[in-house]
């Protein structure tokens, strides 16, 4: 329970850090002054999105949260060991931060008008995100190979589904990426509209890295310690 609380406190601090940055907590109906057609045109149209994003990556983040409170708690069982953690994976979670780095330096690109550098910074995104998938396809078939099959151990099953679910979540953003790399080589997509669906990228990729490097402590053991020092903080 404990390790689903911290966990929950920091997706917590995460979603309100991002709605203040994005001014979601603000009050419209206290501001003075005429609202203008075009001001009320970009808030309608900028604000469902970010808030869409927002409620389903609170809703991912405590899907993982439970995931993870379960890990603990299956853990503490006799017919526990731990899976081996591939070398691979050091280089998967390079490929993934490398292409949440790239997505933000298409987003900063994109606001000081540099189209060229923009779509090479979205081209390197994805082709690392790629990567990463890759990578993850051939570390699961490196532990296969070496006998750690899905029904096994729980702990097998544990990471399979874990790294399973994230790759997937991983999958249907690049599907949404891949689609904000083709508007960004369209000549006629609205300049707002794009800048918008990079922010939103960014912010997903952002998310999934953070939730993958709780994942890669967890499986490589770095989680225990923490958590016992919440707790000791705690009691």
């Amino acid at each position: 329970m404990s390790v689903m609380l911290i966990f929950l406190a920091v997706i917590a601090v995460i979603v309100f850090w991002w709605m203040a940055q994005h001014r979601l907590t603000s009050k419209p109906w206290l501001e003075v002054g005429l609202v203008t057609d075009s001001a009320r045109e970009k808030r309608l149209a900028i604000e469902p999105a970010r808030v869409g994003l927002g409620i389903f990556l609170a809703v991912v983040g405590a899907l993982f949260t439970l995931l993870i409170s379960a890990y603990f708690m299956r853990m503490a069982a006799t017919d526990w060991w731990a899976t081996p953690i591939p070398r691979l994976l050091w280089v998967n979670t390079a490929m993934l931060a490398l292409s949440s780095a790239a997505l933000e330096w298409a987003k900063l690109e994109a606001r000081r008008g540099r189209s060229d550098t923009m779509r090479a910074a979205l081209l390197l995104g994805l082709a690392t995100a790629v990567l990463f998938l890759t990578g993850q396809v051939m570390a699961w078939r490196e532990l296969a190979a070496a006998g750690y099959v899905l029904a096994d151990n729980p702990a097998n099953s544990f990471f399979y589904m874990l790294t399973g679910l994230h790759g997937l979540h991983i999958l249907g953003g690049l599907a949404v990426l891949g689609r904000t790399t083709g508007r960004a080589f369209d000549g006629h997509f609205p300049a707002r509209r794009l800048h918008l669906s990079l922010d939103l990228c960014a912010v997903y990729w952002h998310f999934m890295l953070f939730v993958w490097v709780v994942l890669f402590a967890l499986f490589a053991g770095w989680a225990n310690d923490f958590v016992d020092l919440c707790r000791q903080l705690i009691s």
